[in-house]
């Protein structure tokens, strides 16, 4: 059955509205690590990103646009909710790259590595932002900087995999669901 573009529009909308409310909720509520000013990983807080991923990089660009205020109101330093910003960096390539496959029969393999090449991205991203931030700041530069810089990376690495799953387990659910499979062809 066709989808007529009205519903697809408002199905785009609503999506974009809900996992936006999510994704300013993950970060002010559910639990986090804090080290330092520039590190900070809450778990599942790109969730909302990768499951609009799926649906259309618009919806991608909104939810981004939306986590990123809820670091800023869940009173994250500056330099974290730069990080958030990022995330368009990888978000709205990776959407552009889903939009143009079979994103509802990927095969297992395709997708860990879909994953493994977005969270490299998002590890660079966030290593830059963060490298900006303090190079532009009065942040003293040596060893322990560059150790910081590094454990920002992998450790954004490693949280991108986790998200990733996570999501991967949320959109199997959701395709299950015959309507949300219609819309999200």
């Amino acid at each position: 059955m066709q989808i007529s573009v009205r519903k697809l529009n408002v199905f785009k909308l609503a999506s974009t509205g809900m996992l936006t409310a999510v994704g300013i909720l993950i970060p002010m509520f559910f639990p986090k690590i804090m080290i330092g000013p520039a590190a900070s990983y809450t778990l599942a807080s790109h969730v909302a990103i990768f499951i609009a991923m799926y649906i259309s990089p618009g919806v991608a660009a909104g939810v981004v646009f939306g986590t990123t205020a809820g670091f800023l109101f869940g009173g994250f330093p500056l330099v974290i909710v730069f990080r958030a910003a990022s995330h368009i960096l990888w978000a709205l390539p990776g959407a552009l790259y889903l939009s143009k496959t079979d994103k509802l029969n990927i095969s297992w393999y395709m997708l860990r590595a879909f994953s493994v090449v977005i969270a490299l991205i998002h590890g660079v991203c966030e290593l830059g932002v963060v490298f900006l931030f303090y190079t532009s700041t009065s942040f003293p530069v040596g060893i322990d900087f560059l150790w910081i810089l590094s454990f920002i990376c992998l450790g954004t690495i490693i949280h991108s995999l986790i998200d990733f799953e996570i999501s991967n387990a949320v959109r199997l659910v959701l395709l299950k669901q015959t309507k949300f499979k219609e819309l999200a062809q």
